[in-house]
């Protein structure tokens, strides 16, 4: 796999859960165990704007050429990820979400362990493959 495919899974994964957490923030929140209210609708439609954020940053980002910024950006997005692999985890284990709450940490796992792999493991010149 290349940082130019990892971008586009990463796309679809922000930009499908960020449309449909501004949408249907309570819909969503159910599939997961969790009861929704009106601050937690709230906070999942926040959730869902900043990752239509990380949807277009991605896309947008998908060709760069090896650059400063283009290293920032998978730095954040390796931070970012390897965070939310360790909340979804802890919440997981502490049955905070039903048995689907595994795959959020799967989701975050994989692309914590992709962006990570491009930052501090694989050379500057193949970046960009």
């Amino acid at each position: 796999m290349n940082l130019r495919i990892l971008m586009v899974i990463n796309t679809v994964i922000a930009g499908l859960f960020g449309i449909a957490f501004v949408l249907i923030p309570w819909q969503v929140l159910s599939l997961y165990g969790v009861q929704p209210n009106p601050a937690i609708n709230y906070i999942g439609e926040l959730f869902g704007a900043a990752l239509i954020g990380f949807a277009v940053l991605t896309w947008t980002a998908r060709n760069a050429a090896d650059s400063d910024a283009r290293t920032a950006i998978v730095r954040a997005l390796f931070i970012g990820d390897a965070v939310g692999f360790i909340v979804a985890l802890i919440a997981q284990l502490g049955a905070v979400v039903n048995n689907l709450g595994w795959s959020t940490v799967i989701i975050y796992l994989f692309l914590a362990a992709g962006f990570g792999y491009f930052h501090f493991t694989k050379p500057s010149a193949e970046k960009s493959e």
